[in-house]
């Protein structure tokens, strides 16, 4: 019989082997692809798809969100990095081998906030303010700006930004105002939401916060914003529906604070009720960092995420020492606690699942899966020139008496005082500072970590005092710090026109004790006015401030905090290149005395280091869904300058008003540039519904050439003039006054048209 070589048989021939190695990697090649990373798929399809094949531990990490970066001096975990973080506010680690990305999460709203604090030398474009681009009226900037936010946040490797702030402004205190938009409804939807759509066409999903009347800083993880749920509806929450509705967000941020007494990351009447129920909210709901305090009635009221998990083991922490009871290892709610609830059944496995869901199919919808986040080059001069133009946009002219802006070739020397003009502009503090391209300069000697956000920050880049210097007429444009009186004063006695640079920093976790600028700023003011009565005033502010020299200065004009493009747009305004067309989206009150509150609920009590106050206590809103300018109107009261004042340097006059009483109410009006610039104006459209204060219910932004006149149509929102009702918005019938014009208070046209139910 034959021979048979064993060893022969076991050892393959190079031959054999080498085409083996050769036909492997086709082999994998024509492994199909999994079923759910086809884009043809609905994305909760391709959501149902990857729950199947996911196990519970990998279920559960998806809502265990965590912070991204290393927060130096803290304790255990935050001090940490997480593996595979960029090192950002929030981290969700992804799933390999089922194709899903991490979530790699910044803070946002004003540009790519993780720069430079976190990551070192990571710098972005800094947008103005959330008010400044309010006061711009203009949303198809907010959505561009929102684009370009999205762009870079892509391209540094984000697909999470923490943007689309919605909240109401109703104490003009809050030192975090300068991030929303305003004190009304309508325009603060649409103006957020607008933004949010633009984040989100470039494949990052954008939140939009803190859901919802998270109206104050002081005492935030606390206090208890009390009011009826009519009210609510109509004013708050008709905010974040437009929003929503406009934007269509990925994913929705509780506040810190209580509503009615329960946490909003707890409340089943905000997440399950009204998100998720009446607006059929298809994404998920996060919490904001150390905002969570609990795992089992978070969870079952519509929670769908711990954002940030150490925060809330920091704030236990914390507490230790004012005798909280509550063990750190217990506040990471999302993780051991949450698997336990899970066994016990106190959580069901079909709301840990409906969680896992609402993430999935968002990361599908909005295409961070099809669309990965891959770091890139940014065209940094185009996302300047969009900077700029939503700070000129944004810039309101309060007063101009006699014309004194712009400036002209007459004013051949020019001082210029105060605001650090010859550093930069200021911004606010908090977690959506942005280090801007150029770096910063810091008054407060915090230079690295998270705490620099919170210091007093102006831009680097070029200064409002060099931008106007190059931009004015004058052949001499001088400065002086203000610090020195006597020096500001002969500066500008010897000056043809002066311009003063005021501001009033404020920042996320502190809210104002008044309406003052401060730091000696109104008697620098006065004292410069004294000596020159042809002073400009240049505010920087986050909020209105009072101005007990507005009658002895010849122009005023707020450019709130303008960011990294500020100085540009300021000079550009100053000198006519700009003609100026912001209205306000807030109230300027006279002072603190016209407010709902004089005081802020929860200023004085006992705080604790990072948290603030840490005895619960109530904040009742008596005025209900008459904010802002309602309130105004309701108490009588008339204000510094009205919700949607703002001058031009041209003249603008209205004509031939027209209704059409249906569903929805239409307007038309002839809009008409009577001066000699060119200039924008927004016609205001208000609706007063019988016994109520008149309302924003629609506008539109006008640009007139010189001479021109237009035919304008206004469309109302029904539901700024509708009541929230068991049923859901109604129109109660009756006589309705119209008004078109300026401003919150310009009756200059009106009607009244007679409106019923359909």
């Amino acid at each position: 019989m034959p021979t048979f070589n064993h060893k022969a048989a076991r050892a393959p021939s190079l031959l054999a082997l080498t085409a083996a190695m050769a036909l492997a990697p086709l082999a994998q090649a024509a492994q199909p692809a999994p079923p759910w990373m086809n884009p043809k798929l609905g994305p909760d399809e391709r959501a149902r798809l990857v729950e199947r094949e996911m196990t519970q531990d990998e279920k559960l990490a998806l809502v265990r969100g965590r912070f991204g970066a290393a927060f130096k001096g803290a304790p255990p975990p935050l001090d940490v990095k997480p593996d595979g973080a960029l090192g950002s506010a929030g981290y969700v680690a992804g799933i390999p081998r089922l194709g899903l990305p991490a979530l790699q999460e910044s803070d946002a709203g004003l540009g790519v906030a993780n720069g430079g604090h976190m990551r070192p030398g990571d710098e972005a474009t800094g947008l103005p303010s959330g008010l400044a681009t309010a006061a711009s009226w203009n949303p198809a900037l907010a959505r561009e700006a929102g684009a370009m936010i999205g762009a870079e946040a892509h391209a540094k490797g984000f697909n999470v930004l923490l943007a689309g702030a919605a909240n109401l402004t109703r104490d003009p205190r809050n030192g975090r105002n300068f991030e929303y938009a305003g004190e009304d409804p309508l325009l603060s939807g649409v103006m957020v939401g607008e933004a949010i759509a633009g984040v989100q066409s470039a494949h990052v999903i954008s939140t939009t916060k803190h859901f919802a009347i998270n109206a104050q800083e002081t005492g935030r993880n606390v206090v208890s914003s009390d009011i009826d749920e009519k009210a609510l509806r109509e004013s708050d929450l008709l905010a974040f529906e437009i929003a929503i509705e406009r934007g269509q967000p990925g994913s929705v941020m509780t506040g810190y604070n209580r509503v009615n007494g329960l946490y909003a990351s707890e409340s089943p009447y905000l997440l399950t009720k009204v998100l998720k129920g009446d607006w059929r909210f298809p994404g998920w709901v996060m919490s904001d960092w150390g905002g969570v305090h609990s795992t089992v009635a978070a969870a079952n009221a519509g929670l769908d995420q711990q954002s940030g998990q150490a925060f809330d083991q920091l704030r236990a922490t914390v507490l230790q020492a004012v005798g909280g009871k509550l063990p750190p290892a217990q506040a990471d709610f999302f993780g051991a606690p949450l698997r336990e609830a899970l066994a016990s059944g106190a959580v069901s496995q079909a709301r840990l699942d409906d969680m896992v869901h609402r993430i999935l199919r968002t990361m599908f919808d909005k295409g961070v899966v099809d669309h990965p986040a891959t770091p890139r080059a940014v065209d940094r001069a185009a996302h300047a020139d969009i900077a700029r133009r939503a700070a000129e946009q944004g810039i309101v002219l309060l007063k101009n008496d006699g014309g004194l802006l712009p400036l002209t070739a007459s004013a051949k020397r020019v001082a210029v005082i105060g605001g650090h003009a010859d550093l930069g502009v200021l911004s606010g503090g908090g977690s959506s500072q942005v280090i801007p391209y150029g770096g910063t300069t810091l008054e407060l000697p915090v230079t690295t970590g998270v705490a620099a956000a919170f210091s007093k920050i102006t831009y680097g880049g070029e200064a409002p005092l060099k931008a106007l210097a190059d931009a004015a007429l004058a052949t001499i444009v001088e400065f002086a710090s203000g610090q020195d009186l006597a020096q500001a004063t002969a500066l500008a006695a010897r000056s043809d026109v002066v311009v003063v640079f005021a501001g009033r920093w404020q920042s996320e976790g502190d809210d104002s004790v008044d309406l003052s600028l401060g730091e000696g700023q109104d008697a620098l003011i006065s004292a410069v006015a004294k000596a020159n009565p042809k002073v400009v005033v240049v505010l920087q502010t986050g909020n209105p401030v009072a101005m007990p020299w507005l009658g002895e200065v010849g122009a005023v004009i707020e450019a709130w905090f303008p960011g990294s493009q500020g100085g540009a747009a300021i000079a550009n305004v100053l000198t006519g290149k700009v003609n100026p067309s912001g209205k306000l989206p807030m109230t300027f009150p006279v002072d603190e005395r016209q407010l709902p509150r004089p005081k802020i609920d929860g200023l004085g009590m006992p705080t604790v280091p990072f948290f603030g106050v840490f005895q619960p206590f109530s904040a009742r809103y008596q005025e209900g869904a008459d904010v802002g300018y309602r309130w105004f109107a309701r108490t009588n009261a008339k204000p510094l300058f009205p919700f949607g004042h703002g001058l031009s340097y041209t003249r603008f006059t209205y004509a031939n008003l027209a209704t059409a009483a249906g569903s929805p109410l239409t307007v038309w009006v002839e809009v008409a540039n009577s001066g000699a610039r060119d200039g924008v104006e927004i016609a205001q459209l208000y609706v007063t519904p019988p016994g109520a204060t008149a309302r924003l219910a629609g506008w539109a932004r006008v640009p007139l050439k010189a001479g021109e006149r237009k035919s304008v149509q206004i469309i109302a929102e029904p539901r700024t003039y509708s009541e929230h009702t068991d049923k859901g918005w109604i129109l109660p019938q009756g006589d309705y006054a119209i008004t078109v014009g300026g401003s919150s208070v310009d009756t200059g046209l009106s009607t009244r048209v007679r409106l019923k139910p359909d």
